[in-house]
């Protein structure tokens, strides 16, 4: 029996050795159409446009990342989980960040959401993120997130929670 499927394999790769023979040459050139990096940016645009007229990721900004695209779509498979920041203005930031997601990770989903709304609103100024972090604490429930290395869930945070984005208080 070893035989025969040993000697099957053999005129397996003989036939796809054929094969490869009778396909035409086609050189790199003749295969690859040349797109500019604007094409291909528009192309990739028009894709995203797309996609986002998906009702699921219709609440997606024009301007929509493949990240916020994940993002989305973790949350409707139940991998990830929005948290309400608030800010001292009043505006309320709804940050995705995975269901075990660290402190750590909840301060850098903040840093990626302020980075592409001032980028959509045009404005890029610089943020210092190790001041604002020194000067101000995220709070739940009355408690400071200390520990960046600590679970949300650990301090009680769940999808839907809102955290309060809260200047830190000087002691004398």
């Amino acid at each position: 029996m070893e035989e025969s499927s040993e000697g099957d394999a053999g005129g397996q790769n003989v036939k796809e050795e054929e094969d490869m023979q009778t396909m035409p040459d086609i050189t790199e050139e003749e295969d690859v159409e040349a797109f500019t990096h604007a094409d291909v940016l528009d192309i990739f645009e028009e894709g995203l446009a797309r996609l986002v007229q998906d009702p699921l990721l219709c609440d997606l900004p024009i301007q929509v990342t493949l990240e916020e695209i994940n993002s989305q779509i973790a949350l409707e498979y139940g991998q990830a989980m929005t948290v309400k920041v608030l800010k001292a203005d009043g505006e309320i930031m709804p940050i995705v960040v995975v269901q075990d997601a660290s402190v750590l990770d909840l301060k850098k989903a903040i840093r990626r959401f302020m980075e592409l709304k001032q980028q959509r609103e045009g404005g890029v100024r610089h943020i210092s993120w190790k001041y604002i972090w020194r000067s101000y604490n995220l709070v739940f429930q009355g408690g400071k997130l200390e520990d960046d290395r600590m679970r949300l869930k650990d301090y009680g945070i769940r999808n839907r929670d809102e955290v309060t984005f809260m200047k830190r208080l000087r002691r004398k």
